[in-house]
């Protein structure tokens, strides 16, 4: 800890006219002082990173709740099918990211467009980074793969799976994540050689960074793919495949909102820091606890407007639709969880759920087919999210989160200016153009090659079946009108004998 230090020169006068003695007690006590700062400055480091490693842990328990929450709102014949995706997405998540991806995104010294060093982890860890922070941020990829999986699911090769999620995670994602998170990032808050709009962009947590590139990349390949079979009819009326649980979409949605405690609040990095001179009851645990309270009140305010909206437009309280609402109001606040009031939060819910709605009834008409809403939400209430940052970031928390830079602007709504906001609209458009030129490609080649989607026949029978040697486990999907009753599993109704009526008619004379 560089403020505690002690120097045996200045503290020997202090002591006695006997120079020996006064110079001996004064190095005795220097070097005991020199001990306990070496202490204070390892309980830092150790604190710092027990932190970001249990923040690591709770975001990847968010991979745990996509594949409840996936599996929940497929079709049961698709249900091992996604939760083997959810899988790759970690497993070959973290290959790619360990070789490449982490490296593209953090390899500092570098250029503002890419990373050039630490492949492999080579020369790491560093005194900037630890292997807690690469955990971290390897968890931060693998959501993005994750998100992207829900859109194209039903319908999609496992070798299309295998090869977009390695892309993604090892260089599409990383990219995005060192423009706005690496101290080189040329939209970067933390650059510090010529900040964009003399503010960077303000994506604190990830939404443009993770579920804006989730979102977009899902976008292309649903679209490329087109509709599930049956999700339209000949008429071209919207036809509702419902998933086959809803217990699991609410488990799921419970166990994401556990993870994003660790994916907006974790985003600190460090705990164990003090805002002014010390000695106050306020520091960044403080930001931190602030961080987690907007985002409970975000998913909260956009929940229970889902509620009561879906309840006036449709007559029903559909528990589904709650738990997509709830997760448009997390995502929503992602990007400025950290430097917004609480009473800002509400808003930003509140809009998530009406932009949410908005663009379901849209992608609807467009017929767009996206089986757990995964690029309306992601992407859409993530653009508005963005924008939100740039509208309500207070000066005072924007100071304490990117300090260094007095003057640095702030929200629109909020007196701050225009500077962020145009920075932040700046992101979506680089985040959209970036994902689409790489992304839409990567899809139409799988599409062009046919490694892209199952057949007619694999999907309406389900790849359970087909592809992976049997069902997940034994149901009969009675909403599901594309199953051939050859494969559907019955029922089994009890083996009880009814004895035939008594129809006899009294014996008439002829």
């Amino acid at each position: 800890m560089s403020s505690l230090s002690c120097s045996a020169s200045d503290l020997a006068p202090l002591f006695s006219s006997n120079t020996a003695n006064a110079t001996a007690m004064a190095n005795y006590l220097c070097a005991r002082f020199d001990t306990i700062a070496n202490k204070l400055s390892d309980a830092t480091y150790a604190i710092d990173n027990t932190y970001l490693l249990f923040s690591a842990y709770l975001v990847f328990a968010m991979q745990l709740g996509f594949a409840m929450l996936c599996a929940g709102s497929v079709r049961a014949k698709n249900t091992m099918n996604i939760m083997l995706t959810n899988v790759l997405d970690a497993a070959a998540g973290g290959l790619s990211y360990y070789l490449f991806g982490f490296a593209f995104a953090f390899g500092s010294p570098s250029n503002g467009f890419i990373g050039r060093h630490f492949f492999g982890l080579t020369d790491y860890p560093k005194p900037s980074g630890d292997y807690s922070f690469f955990l971290y941020q390897w968890a931060f990829a693998i959501a993005a793969a994750g998100i992207t999986s829900g859109s194209i699911a039903e319908r999609t090769q496992f070798v299309a799976y295998l090869i977009y999620s390695s892309f993604l995670t090892g260089f599409v994602y990383p990219i995005v994540s060192h423009w706005f998170w690496s101290s080189d990032g040329w939209a970067s808050p933390n650059w510090t050689d010529n900040l964009l709009f003399s503010s960077g962009v303000i994506d604190f947590a990830g939404l443009g960074v993770v579920h804006m590139v989730g979102g977009i990349a899902g976008l292309w390949g649903a679209f490329i793919e087109g509709p599930r079979v049956g999700r339209f009819d000949q008429l071209g009326r919207s036809v509702a495949l419902r998933g086959h649980s809803a217990s699991l979409v609410v488990l799921g949605s419970f166990l994401l909102w556990f993870g994003w405690y660790g994916f907006n609040p974790g985003s600190f990095l460090t705990i164990a820091k003090g805002y002014g001179d010390g000695g106050s009851y306020y520091g960044q645990w403080s930001a931190i606890g602030r961080t987690a309270v907007t985002t409970t009140l975000a998913g909260c305010t956009s929940a229970l407007t889902t509620l009561f909206s879906k309840r006036l437009l449709e007559g029903l309280w559909n528990v589904l639709d709650v738990c997509n609402g709830l997760l448009a109001g997390f995502a929503a606040i992602t990007s400025g969880c950290s430097v917004v009031e609480p009473w800002a939060a509400i808003i930003c819910g509140f809009v998530a759920s009406w932009v949410l709605i908005g663009c379901n009834k849209l992608v609807e008409k467009l017929k767009y087919d996206d089986p757990l809403e995964a690029a309306q939400l992601h992407g859409g209430c993530g653009a508005w999210g963005v924008l939100f940052t740039g509208l309500f970031a207070t000066t005072s928390y924007v100071n304490e989160v990117y300090p260094g830079q007095p003057g640095r602007p702030y929200g629109l709504f909020m007196g701050g200016g225009g500077k962020l906001l145009a920075a932040q609209v700046v992101q979506i458009l680089v985040v959209l153009g970036w994902v689409t030129a790489t992304m839409g490609p990567l899809f139409y080649l799988l599409n062009k090659m046919k490694l892209l989607r199952v057949s007619r026949d694999d999907e309406m029978v389900g790849m359970d079946l087909t592809r992976h040697g049997g069902f997940a486990y034994a149901y009969h999907d009675e909403d599901d009108q594309s199953i051939k009753h050859a494969y559907m599993t019955g029922k089994i109704e009890p083996n009880i004998a009814i004895p035939p009526a008594n129809h006899s008619l009294p014996s008439e004379d002829v």
